[in-house]
């Protein structure tokens, strides 16, 4: 698919991957790009489903919109991230097959995948158990948009397809304390800690948990490449293939922020899902999806851009 001639509704286009995302497609000559706002239409509500279509009038829809955040915020809020992940995505597919669409990406999450998922996590492991508890909530959410789109191209001829990020980091990330993933979290307490001269840094669990991280503009790359050759509603994982032990990325952050201080990890606090790597073979073979940014360089270009932030904060400040 040409996407440069199309009209292109990006939900959750003023996000943290949505940004990435809008700029890719701008990139390669999309311009009826069109990102709704919340506050105008909340995807939860049919209503606004309807009035979001009817203004932007799409060719393709690539929905990224969802509630999201880390450990703490999944456990504190377990209902709303299941219900509105859930109604969003479930009333948008239905719209958007009601219209006769040329595309719909949905965005899953490997949040889906069971908790004890043989590494490298394979797209045909997805059903073989239950997510990790501290997420599944919001994992089962976004998997239900999976079995939506395999059963509305099974009955209607449905042009579904569906891309499984790993855990995202870079530029215009969430470095809310309360609500963000581990790196983000970590970048801004190491900074922070270095501003005010503090001996110690506070992470979350043992540090024995693994993960692997994608730079947020390799996988929005991901989403334009599905959108323009994914021709299935299978699974794809959208990852960079390496994993790192929570330890070893604490302290690479550390050093990578600059901060000489101690890194003290409270085992009362949740690991979460013991391992995470992925096998991206499938997205390889089938939209030519393979990661370019190293994880060292990813750091050093996100903890360039929160200092920024903060510089222009302070400058606004004074």
């Amino acid at each position: 698919m040409d996407l440069r001639n199309k009209r292109i509704l990006v939900t959750g286009g003023g996000g943290f991957l949505g940004r990435h995302v809008v700029g890719e497609l701008r990139e390669i000559g999309c311009t009826s790009l069109f990102t709704p706002r919340r506050a105008e239409y909340d995807l939860t509500d049919v209503d606004a489903v309807r009035r979001v279509l009817d203004w932007s009038r799409p060719d393709v829809v690539i929905h990224l919109a969802a509630v999201v955040g880390g450990i703490g915020a999944n456990r504190k809020h377990p209902g709303t991230f299941l219900y509105d992940n859930l109604m969003m995505g479930v009333q948008l597919i239905e719209a958007c097959r009601r219209r006769g669409l040329e595309k719909f990406v949905c965005a899953g999450t490997i949040c889906a995948y069971p908790k004890f998922t043989p590494v490298p996590f394979k797209e045909e492991d997805l059903w073989n158990g239950y997510p990790e508890e501290t997420n599944a909530p919001y994992g089962l959410a976004k998997k239900m948009l999976l079995a939506q789109l395999q059963a509305y191209r099974q009955e209607f001829g449905f042009p579904g397809a569906y891309v499984l990020p790993v855990n995202l980091y870079g530029p215009w990330d969430n470095f809310d304390l309360q609500t963000s993933h581990v790196i983000p979290a970590l970048i801004r307490k190491c900074v922070d800690a270095q501003a005010r001269g503090l001996p110690e840094v506070p992470v979350w669990g043992t540090g024995k948990a693994t993960r692997e991280f994608l730079y947020v503009a390799d996988a929005a790359r991901g989403i334009r490449l599905a959108a323009e050759h994914l021709e299935t509603p299978d699974p794809i994982n959208l990852g960079s293939g390496h994993e790192i032990a929570i330890v070893d990325l604490a302290h690479k952050i550390a050093d990578h922020v600059g901060y000489r201080g101690r890194l003290v990890f409270d085992p009362t606090q949740p690991d979460g899902q013991p391992r995470r790597c992925l096998d991206t073979s499938r997205a390889r073979s089938m939209i030519g999806f393979q990661a370019t940014t190293t994880l060292d360089r990813g750091l050093a270009e996100t903890v360039a851009w929160y200092r920024t932030q903060i510089a222009a904060s302070s400058r606004v400040a004074a």
